[in-house]
């Protein structure tokens, strides 16, 4: 097989061009522009494009696919030449239906949860030698990619997003992969550009449960409201296994999950991780696992990359960063740290960076988002308003939407890192949450800043 990527840099298109290299197809791929780590990745394997940009002459009859990223345009010099030739034109969701249609599908689905749960499935068959293909949103420990596929397996775990499929097809990915097993985690408006209401946002995933095969399954979380109704509310001939947080609790900033061995110490924490784990029980058993092998291996699992990943600790501070940036999840995520160190003082920072975030519109979906912190702090970056082209938003708007009256908020990078640096971590827990780097912050320096707190 010859396979064309239309940017190819992307995070997940990257991924997959290496999974296909690996498995024997002649992979192609150009982009306007790569950085690391998918540049050297590329280039290792010989993938990497000689030249930045878009060269219709890449495009002949001889391909047998081209697969298209959402970082091209519609108007893409390199797919007009491939509607022309009246090639095969695949986004990316369609294509890993294309590789997974005689395997049992399994999906993880929802707007929060789905990386971290897809990750536990697969640490959970990674540690029991249980060989399946899949495709995550995260590099995990013990996998050289986020995307493998092969002949042999029989399963292909795939983490389900609702974002939108390529440039000209405006699906959302999880609406292709039609699951024999799905799984739905939660409920909480997102990508307000793309979905205005969340009326609108929620029908998208009576779509997916409505995709899953006949007599298939479907887990879910019963202690969100909006999945629970959407699942209730089904006319899909499939199967419905509810769950919900299984009992914990917590001593000397270590989280005991209660099994039917009795308590067992794990490495994540926070009621929306060990609700996540719940999940990932029940898909694990669906997948033959059982129940005493599920926590065996479960117990190591660390965490998916850039969820609540520890900077460093000290034996009277600790430095989190977290991906968590919509609503719901910063919410969670603050209150997880802030009851795995119930005594210590939270300071929880939070960059609005994404569309939804920096939307006036949007803004107050934040309400008691940062009231589990003792101190809360936002930051976000008028430039970067100005780059999405949005409009402007003040620090009194931001003030009204969260609803804290002693919010702290800054716009200038140096301003927020001057802060930052002054504070005396003792006795403290910093949380750092966003998609982006505060206006490029050095996470490295943050871990020197909990190293000379102890000293």
């Amino acid at each position: 097989m010859r396979v064309h990527f239309i940017a190819i840099g992307g995070s997940a298109m990257h991924n997959l061009a290496l999974a296909l290299h690996e498995k024997g197809y002649a992979v192609t791929g150009s982009d306007d522009t790569i950085f690391d780590p998918s540049k050297s990745r590329l280039q290792k394997k010989g993938l990497l494009p000689e030249a930045f940009g878009w060269f219709p002459e890449k495009i002949n009859p001889d391909l047998d696919a081209v697969i298209l990223g959402m970082h091209a345009k519609a108007d893409n010099p390199e797919l007009l030449k491939a509607k022309e030739l009246k090639l095969i034109i695949y986004s990316y969701p369609e294509f890993l239906y294309a590789q997974s249609k005689d395997k049992t599908r399994v999906v993880i689905g929802g707007s929060h949860g789905k990386t971290t749960i897809t990750s536990m499935i697969l640490h959970v068959m990674h540690y029991h030698e249980r060989e399946v293909d899949y495709m995550v949103g995260a590099q995990l420990e013990g996998f050289e990619t986020m995307v493998r596929l092969t002949e042999d397996a029989d399963f292909m775990v795939l983490e389900g997003d609702e974002y939108l499929s390529s440039p000209i097809d405006r699906r959302p990915k999880f609406h292709l992969y039609k699951p024999n097993i799905a799984l739905l985690s939660g409920i909480a408006w997102d990508h307000i550009n793309v979905f205005p209401t969340f009326e609108n946002y929620v029908e998208q995933f009576r779509i997916f449960l409505d995709q899953i095969t006949k007599g298939g399954a479907i887990i879910y979380n019963e202690e969100d409201p909006a999945v629970k109704k959407v699942v209730e509310e089904t006319t899909n001939t499939i199967k419905k296994y509810p769950y919900g947080t299984p009992a914990y609790q917590v001593q000397d900033g270590t989280t005991l999950l209660e099994t039917p061995e009795g308590p067992m110490p794990v490495e994540i924490f926070g009621k929306h991780n060990l609700n996540n784990l719940e999940g990932a029980r029940w898909i694990c058993q669906l997948m033959g696992i059982d129940v005493d092998d599920f926590y065996e291996a479960i117990a190591s699992f660390k965490g998916a990359s850039k969820r609540l990943e520890k900077l460093g600790e000290t034996s009277s501070a600790v430095a989190y960063k977290d991906f968590a940036h919509s609503p719901s999840k910063v919410k969670a995520t603050t209150e997880a740290v802030k009851d795995q160190y119930p005594n210590r003082h939270l300071l929880a920072c939070l960059e609005l960076h994404t569309y939804s975030s920096l939307n006036p519109e949007f803004l107050v979906e934040y309400q008691g988002a940062l009231d589990a912190a003792d101190t809360a702090v936002v930051f976000y970056s008028p430039h970067a308003v100005a780059i999405k082209k949005l409009d402007p938003i003040s620090k009194e708007q931001i003030a009204r939407a969260f609803q804290r009256d002693d919010l702290i908020i800054y716009t200038d990078p140096s301003e927020f890192k001057e802060f930052l640096f002054a504070q005396d971590l003792g006795n403290n827990a910093l949380l750092l949450m966003s998609s982006g780097n505060y206006g490029g912050l050095d996470f490295d320096e943050v871990k020197e800043l909990i190293t000379d707190s102890y000293k």
